[in-house]
């Protein structure tokens, strides 16, 4: 059985949003606008989509 990846857009700009959802956006490994990381869709990495979702693009892929 595969895993599932998720492949996460960084959309708008963390600047002046709360210190925890800055450090959400980096611990993702997301580094400047339109800069995609692709991860597995595990729980934690779900949750911290869920948290910063209003600046991210979250598309599911094979």
């Amino acid at each position: 059985m595969m895993a599932k990846k998720v492949r996460i857009t960084l959309v708008k700009s963390p600047i002046g949003r709360k210190p925890r959802h800055v450090r959400t956006v980096e611990a993702l490994g997301l580094r400047k606008l339109h800069h995609s990381v692709e991860k597995e869709a595990s729980d934690s990495v779900m949750g911290m989509v869920r948290t910063v979702s209003y600046l991210l693009r979250c598309e599911e892929i094979s």
